[in-house]
């Protein structure tokens, strides 16, 4: 069954909005009496039934209201936008597949980018989010600069490209709340790499090979997850 976002249905909104409502009646042919899924991002699904549908509307009741359980950790991406837009929505779109909680696009001295379209990237997440059946969207924080992010609680990780860094992001412990910070195509700086370390963040390899920033987002979202599994 498709999945649909509505995050207004626990105040009383019993339709789809825009390009929901489009999908839904254009694409998907959604009929009166049909049966839909919905979502509304913050941790519950509904199973409902379209009561009236238009091109350009569509309207539900709502049959069950179904919660789903808080996983027993966190994931905080904390990453240097690229140059390319396109790049950092493909990210955003992936890690909101495989399941994160919040996402911040931080200013770094080697950054390429100084803003992000914050309601595209949350499209992109609705999109990840609804492709992978999950009822929780992360939260996404506008450009915040470096060291905005850096008193945080839990574990913290800052990757850095470093041969002699022993440390691996998949030694990090289990059941945890994770900040990791992912930096700009020419890596931090020395001085954000110090002010992070004196922070009570670990330097963390995520591998042998050199990997392009929202690959790097990407994997350390996956290794987190992987940990927990």
């Amino acid at each position: 069954m498709h999945l649909f976002y509505q995050p207004l249905i626990s105040e009383g909104i019993d339709h789809l909005d825009g390009d929901e409502a489009r999908h839904a009646t254009r694409v998907m042919r959604l009929q009166k009496g049909d049966e839909l899924q919905i979502t509304d991002g913050k941790g519950y699904f509904y199973r409902c039934v379209v009561s009236s549908a238009t091109k350009s509307d569509c309207y539900f009741s709502i049959i069950e209201k179904i919660e789903t359980p808080q996983r027993g950790y966190s994931i905080h991406i904390a990453i240097a936008p690229t140059k390319s837009p396109d790049r950092m929505e493909w990210f955003v779109e992936k890690v909101a597949e495989l399941g994160i909680d919040k996402i911040t696009f931080i200013s770094c001295a080697n950054s390429e980018r100084t803003s992000v379209n914050v309601e595209r990237l949350v499209k992109k997440a609705v999109s990840g989010m609804k492709q992978s059946k999950q009822s929780r969207l992360p939260q996404i924080e506008d450009i915040t600069r470096f060291d905005g992010v850096l008193d945080t609680e839990g574990e913290k990780f800052i990757a850095y490209v470093d041969t002699q860094n022993p440390e691996l992001l998949k030694h990090a412990s289990p059941k945890g709340d994770y900040t990791v910070l992912i930096g700009p195509e020419g890596d931090f700086s020395t001085k954000e790499l110090s002010l992070a370390t004196k922070k009570g963040f670990k330097k963390v390899s995520l591998g042998s090979t050199t990997l392009r920033t929202e690959t790097a987002g990407i994997i350390a979202c996956h290794t987190l997850h992987l940990i927990n599994s």
